[in-house]
């Protein structure tokens, strides 16, 4: 997210003053010229249009291609554990969902700035080059967190045969087959955080039902002691480090 805003500010502070000093009947809106290699380049006009356009992709991008889908899940199961309906609210689980995928996210951003961006910027590469390095270690990433019967699953879904390793694998398959492998895994730690708070639920349950209090909703009797237990174990440190490690580091 921050190298897209990035490359969509430089390229309108240099494609500002050029639309300025020239005569706008003179700048053709859309231009192509080929290069040595045969390769074609497009205009700035062009290409800050096509940026443009790749922003509105950004949420598709930010839930179904990093960490925010296990992340935003295990955060609302959390919440469903504790017996509590709005609190945190959405917006605040958003956001710290938010921030912790750009911390996790980090080093495949600074990879994409400095492979793909920042070349572009300085003209050394294309900008088809310059998408093909972007993606890269975007696509590390997901093969590093995809499981191999996922990825399988969607190669033979496809009927691709000409696919050697998953390295070379389209996004098209990664990508569903990442989420896939995602929702497994947030749903496997959501299954772990569920059950100390699911025991006192019990517990507090037939209490109630020993000492013939039926018509009292055990909810509202375990719900301070889940809440006193969450903090006595340091739970949000806990949940937030096992969800950044479950990455492997990357």
């Amino acid at each position: 997210m921050r190298a897209f805003r990035l490359c969509l500010t430089l390229l309108l502070l240099i494609a500002a003053p050029m639309a300025m000093a020239a005569d706008p009947l003179q700048i053709p809106a859309i231009s192509m010229t080929s290069g040595a290699n045969g390769q074609q380049e497009y205009s700035v006009n062009l290409q800050i249009l096509l940026i443009m356009t790749a922003l509105s992709f950004i949420p598709a991008f930010v839930m179904l291609m990093t960490s925010f889908t296990r992340i935003i899940i295990v955060f609302s199961i959390l919440r469903q554990a504790l017996g509590l309906q709005q609190t945190p609210s959405n917006q605040l689980l958003t956001g710290m969902a938010l921030f912790l995928t750009m911390f996790i996210m980090a080093p495949v951003f600074d990879k994409v700035n400095n492979e793909a961006l920042q070349p572009y910027l300085a003209q050394k590469l294309s900008a088809q080059d310059a998408v093909v390095k972007a993606s890269g270690p975007v696509k590390d990433f997901m093969l590093a967190q995809t499981r191999q019967s996922d990825l399988d699953l969607f190669m033979r879904l496809s009927k691709r045969t000409d696919i050697a390793s998953p390295d070379q694998a389209p996004l098209n398959i990664i990508v569903p087959a990442f989420v896939t492998s995602e929702l497994k895994t947030a749903f496997q730690i959501g299954f772990m955080i569920f059950i100390p708070f699911l025991i006192i639920d019990l517990v507090i349950s037939s209490v109630l039902m020993a000492m013939g209090m039926m018509m009292l909703s055990p909810l509202i009797i375990s719900l301070p002691f889940k809440i006193m237990l969450f903090v006595l174990v340091d739970g949000w440190a806990l949940i937030i480090g096992t969800l950044a490690g479950s990455f492997g580091g990357v």
